[in-house]
């Protein structure tokens, strides 16, 4: 198993480029996306998250998310998510 991919903390505007690039070098295989250091989503970065879940679904992989703060979990919420359906790549 692969280690999991533990997040930045600030996950906004200038950390989805990045976040993207990081998430496409791990499209091989099943993934474990870490919040533990999360205290903030932001939408594009959601979106990044999004992407690659439906481009691992689509690969017969799945992205599992684990260890998010109430705080970022509700934050997901405010934007039409929670992480079992993030991480499935829907709504």
């Amino acid at each position: 198993m692969t280690e999991p991919l533990v997040l930045q903390p600030k996950l906004d505007l200038p950390a989805a480029a990045p976040l993207a690039e990081e998430l496409k070098a791990r499209l091989d295989g099943d993934l474990v996306i870490d919040g533990k250091e999360v205290t903030q989503l932001g939408a594009l970065c959601l979106q990044v998250l999004l992407a690659a879940a439906i481009s691992l679904k689509g690969k017969g992989h799945k992205m599992t998310m684990t260890h998010f703060s109430d705080k970022v979990v509700e934050q997901m919420a405010q934007m039409g998510f929670s992480p079992e359906t993030l991480a499935e790549g829907r709504a």
